[in-house]
């Protein structure tokens, strides 16, 4: 079987991810273990416009160290997709070349419907009978400067690894800390604000996606398995337990309404939470708690009972390698 071996970069707005892989037509085969470093290339974006110094030498630090990692594996070809942060910095430029200059390959700044579709892939690929998808899939990517909410299709007019409607809204852990709860713990008028917010992102999504066709609810990035983490209990994260469970939406909106409530002090002491993300995760908490929330809502009006979701560890990463390998495996089919 032909195959190939891909390397992928995701830089999110808090955090960037690194993943070696044989791509072949059964899917994708990790070669690596997948890194994270939370580097919070999205500080202060969302009010400046501008990177700053130290996030930018937190990413370089970050592309440097996967560089060594690079050097060991014999990789056809590497992919970097930047997302929410770098769409909307101005000094981008700069970011760019330095990470050419490390890696030898430079940043796609993806717009956030490619994102969404990317998502979708790395989501659905990775479904498996057990978990008892129904579509149409809703995949959630719930990122530091954005949520991508992509639907897919029914499975009887439209394939359902297909995406029939997406939209990015400007909505994530980073932001939504940045722009309104900034006390420690957020008060109760922070809090109102930033869900006022946070719906009227929702609102607009969904005048482009047909959310109450939704059979299952597929939940990724970094807020969603912490959150299902703590739903289930977990006294420390356990990828192989949150990945692909089944969580009621009582029982994540509890813990995210617990978390969204704490101190970081509270939060540093709960082994589940990354430290990088004990200062934004109650944000992202309650984004998530209003997605899932509208979501169920949309679906009832067609008579359709939401009241769970399936967490994923695979999402956007997962589509970049997967996409980068799929076309690689054509373009040297084509030339054969």
């Amino acid at each position: 079987m032909d195959s190939v071996t891909v390397a992928g970069i995701d830089c999110g707005t808090n955090s960037i991810r690194l993943m070696v892989a044989e791509v072949d037509d059964e899917g994708l085969h990790p070669v690596v273990p997948r890194m994270l470093r939370v580097i919070r290339l999205g500080q202060d974006v969302d009010k400046t416009h501008q990177f700053s110094r130290d996030a930018l030498e937190r990413a370089y630090t970050a592309c440097r160290e996967f560089a060594q990692v690079l050097q060991q594996h014999d990789v056809d070809k590497l992919r970097f997709v930047a997302t929410s942060a770098t769409r909307d910095a101005a000094n981008r430029r700069e970011f760019e070349d330095q990470v050419e200059a490390i890696l030898g390959v430079r940043p796609e700044v993806i717009p956030g419907a490619q994102e969404a579709e990317l998502s979708f892939l790395g989501a659905t690929s990775m479904l498996s009978p057990l978990h008892n998808p129904q579509p149409p899939y809703l995949v959630v990517d719930l990122g530091g400067g954005s949520t991508e909410l992509v639907l897919g299709g029914d499975g009887v007019s439209t394939a359902e690894n297909a995406v029939t409607s997406a939209f990015s809204m400007n909505i994530g852990s980073v932001r939504m800390t940045e722009r309104h709860l900034q006390d420690d713990p957020p008060s109760e008028t922070q809090i109102d604000e930033a869900v006022a917010d946070i719906n009227k992102h929702i609102d607009e999504a969904f005048t482009h996606i047909d959310v109450a066709s939704t059979s299952t609810i597929i939940g990724v990035s970094g807020t969603v398995t912490t959150m299902s983490a703590l739903a289930l209990g977990l006294d420390t994260y356990n990828r192989d337990q949150v990945d692909g469970a089944r969580i009621d939406f009582s029982q994540v909106i509890a813990a995210n309404n617990r978390v969204l409530h704490m101190s970081k002090s509270e939060r540093a002491e709960i082994h589940v939470i990354h430290p990088g993300r004990i200062d934004v995760v109650g944000a992202g908490a309650l984004v998530w708690s209003e997605v899932l929330r509208r979501v169920s809502e949309a679906a009832a009006t067609q008579g359709t009972s939401l009241g769970s979701y399936i967490a994923s560890e695979h999402g956007l990463l997962d589509g970049i390698v997967l996409d980068c390998g799929r076309r690689l495996l054509k373009s040297q089919t084509n030339v054969a």
